[in-house]
């Protein structure tokens, strides 16, 4: 069986990067975090994403991967915003190019 590296997810954008590079991407993402919230309209913008902190440290003294992991979706997960029309959640910036596309549902 094939073991994958250990990942750590993104407390702002979600995704999976290597324990290794997560340090350098997250200022990256942040920065632009701050510039695409910036170019939102007022009523769409969102406060800065706070970093989760998890203090559960193993006994060989490492972080539990997975508390953080849990943390860092969630706080990923908190971003979304739901679409007044159809419910679905989207990250802000795409809220308003999925708007110009939902459709109400027509009843019948």
């Amino acid at each position: 069986m094939i073991r994958r590296p250990p990942t750590v997810i993104c407390y702002i954008c979600g995704r999976e990067y290597g324990t290794k590079s997560i340090s350098i991407h997250e200022p990256q993402c942040l920065k632009k975090w701050h510039n695409e919230n910036n170019l939102l309209p007022k009523e769409l913008r969102r406060p800065e994403p706070k970093k989760p902190e998890v203090r559960a440290i193993t006994g060989k003294g490492f972080y539990d991967l997975d508390a953080l992991n849990e943390a860092a979706w969630t706080s990923a997960q908190s971003q979304l915003v739901p679409c007044n029309v159809c419910g679905r959640t989207f990250l802000p910036d795409r809220l308003i190019v999925h708007q110009r596309s939902c459709k109400p549902k027509a009843t019948k």
